[in-house]
């Protein structure tokens, strides 16, 4: 689905060590690094695949962070989502914001303590590129609270839940005016340490998933989960030098 209200249309990493994980990720994807010339942006970094923005990366802010990935969904007004958000049982972590002209954001917990954000596009309007090897593919939460994320999701951007078999669980694909644009998967079973906490878990496209994992490995990076078939396609989970998790999926032609 096209850039739009409701839709994750942004995703950027906070990471301990901008450098490295910039030639990981740009190695690995065959992204651009564009450094923000502001130095207001901390060095805040655009990556791009043949001159179109597809993610960002920048400084951890604060020491409790861990490196992660963050899902940015669209809005057009993020103080009003902000109130959505709050009504709905979630809480703010970062009040809306200016960022440089480029646009607004806010940062927010659901109401199992998955974060995530919205970007209410000024001069940026999000990802420019999808659907080719190298570009975000899918924004996927992972949560012990299912069906309070089904109420809670509906209630702020207006997402229909639609449930699917997914072997011995049931998984949930989130549709916003008949199109998807999103997935959860419950945290059901031994499979989930105790200690992870929900998460919105990102998913890049890539040509050929074992090479693509196999190289991650050679980067320095770590294979959580080995390549994988599923029913969208073969999918591996990884992290990068950092500790940042994200997926990589060779999707099957027709989920394109």
């Amino acid at each position: 689905m096209a850039n739009a209200p409701g839709v994750p249309t942004w995703v950027d990493l906070s990471t301990t060590d901008l450098k490295s994980a910039t030639e990981f990720y740009t190695d690995l994807f065959g992204w651009d690094p564009e450094v923000s010339p502001e130095p207001e942006a901390g060095g805040y970094t655009t990556f791009r695949i043949d001159g179109r923005q597809v993610a960002g990366a920048g400084p951890i802010q604060g020491d409790s962070q861990p490196p992660m990935w963050t899902t940015y969904v669209e809005t057009t007004d993020a103080a009003a989502t902000a109130a959505k958000v709050v009504a709905a049982g979630g809480n703010v972590l970062l009040e809306p914001f200016d960022v440089l002209g480029y646009g607004r954001m806010a940062v927010f917990l659901d109401q199992a303590g998955a974060m995530f954000a919205v970007w209410q596009p000024g001069t940026h309007g999000g990802g420019e590129i999808f659907g080719r090897p190298g570009t975000l593919a899918w924004n996927e939460l992972t949560t012990r609270d299912p069906e309070g994320s089904k109420i809670f999701y509906g209630s702020v951007f207006g997402w229909k839940p639609q449930d699917m078999p997914f072997g011995p669980v049931v998984y949930t694909e989130f549709q916003l005016d008949g199109a998807r644009v999103a997935g959860l998967m419950p945290m059901e079973g031994d499979v989930w340490p105790e200690d992870l906490p929900p998460h919105w878990m990102v998913y890049f496209h890539v040509d050929d998933c074992d090479e693509a994992a196999r190289r991650a490995q050679e980067l320095g990076g770590t294979v959580s989960v080995p390549p994988t078939d599923i029913p969208p396609g073969r999918f591996a989970v990884l992290s990068d030098p950092q500790g940042a998790f994200f997926s990589i999926i060779k999707v099957t032609p027709d989920r394109l």
